[in-house]
């Protein structure tokens, strides 16, 4: 039996914010954006939009393109950081009653930008021990209501969007080796979080919603290791190499982190799949927005050997190193 990507699919929101939309608030520049980060703008989710909206348009464009019908479901996973509330319900949740599947499970996963690639290793086990299932694996995200536009820090770097994948089992089938590496360090859980849970006591009155607080220089370096060592083992582990790659799909936090993942690795950066100057970072969303736009664009033939990796908060990094689509 081989484990397969069936359907991708992705939805960014039509507003866009530029650089220059930017400008008009903070001391900055499209230049100065530009040559410090890769964006040139990012999708922002309007009032009519929010996590689960979004995942749900993404999932159903997955769905199509697998043609999988919503009842063939029997797991949803949201990766995200920015569920619809604060704890419960889960967004995964809302998806489920969107989409209208029935008997499906459905849960969030919270492993902030490295998420998805959590998410896509748990559905692959569970479709593995429940043949002829399929699983719905969502990262979703609308960042841009917890920045602070006042801090040119941050704000800069973030945009809203989903991405999604439908996973299937072929039982007649034996897919080409894959594997998965899933990894954390709570040491930099100050580089990049956000106050509001219980780890402190509740204040009296209404408080106002906490931003994102965000280290650039901690999670940069931590970033760069992280990339590499995640796709260098991952290599190691099946045996070839990371020159022998066909693309390497990173989270899009950066453009200068991924430039600086590719000169620690020797490898050229026509390499790694990029859209973060039209995106921004959308955390979760931003791997499986990358592979769907891959996949229109007919940019990822079958057979590719192709490497997703991821790292956010927590601190959280993870790899998977498949042949599209055999995960």
């Amino acid at each position: 039996m081989s484990v397969k990507i069936l359907g991708t699919g992705s939805y960014l929101p039509p507003k866009v914010v530029t650089n220059d939309d930017l400008a008009r608030t903070l001391d900055t520049s499209d230049e100065w954006i530009y040559s410090h980060t890769g964006i040139h703008s990012r999708h922002v989710a309007e009032a009519d939009d929010c996590t689960s909206a979004m995942a749900a348009k993404a999932a159903r464009k997955a769905l199509e393109a697998a043609q999988v019908a919503p009842a063939d479901i029997g797991l949803i996973i949201v990766a995200t950081s920015t569920p619809d509330y604060a704890t419960f319900p889960s967004t995964a949740c809302l998806v489920q009653a969107a989409l209208g599947c029935a008997e499906t499970g459905a849960y969030d996963l919270q492993a902030a930008c490295a998420g998805f690639v959590y998410a896509l290793e748990q559905a692959r086990c569970w479709v593995k021990v429940n043949a002829g299932k399929k699983a719905l694996v969502i990262g979703a995200e609308t960042l841009t209501r917890i920045v602070d536009w006042r801090d040119r820090g941050s704000c800069i770097l973030f945009g809203d969007g989903a991405g999604a994948v439908v996973v299937g089992d072929v039982p007649d089938e034996e897919g080409p080796a894959a594997h998965s590496i899933l990894w954390a360090d709570g040491n930099g859980a100050r580089f990049i979080y956000r106050e509001g849970g219980t780890r402190l006591p509740a204040q009296p009155g209404m408080l106002p919603i906490p931003y994102l607080v965000l280290q650039g220089h901690d999670v940069f370096a931590f970033a760069v290791r992280s990339l590499a060592k995640v796709t260098n083992q991952l290599c190691e582990k099946l045996g070839t190499t990371p020159a022998d790659l066909d693309r390497v799909f990173a989270h899009q936090a950066n453009g200068r982190i991924i430039e600086a993942v590719a000169r620690r690795m020797k490898l050229p950066i026509e390499k790694f799949y990029l859209n973060l100057e039209t995106t921004g970072n959308t955390s979760a969303a931003s791997i499986p927005v990358a592979l769907d736009e891959a996949v229109r664009k007919g940019e990822l033939a079958d057979g590719a050997k192709i490497v997703l990796c991821g790292f956010g908060a927590g601190l959280t990094y993870a790899g998977t190193y498949m042949q599209w689509p055999y995960l």
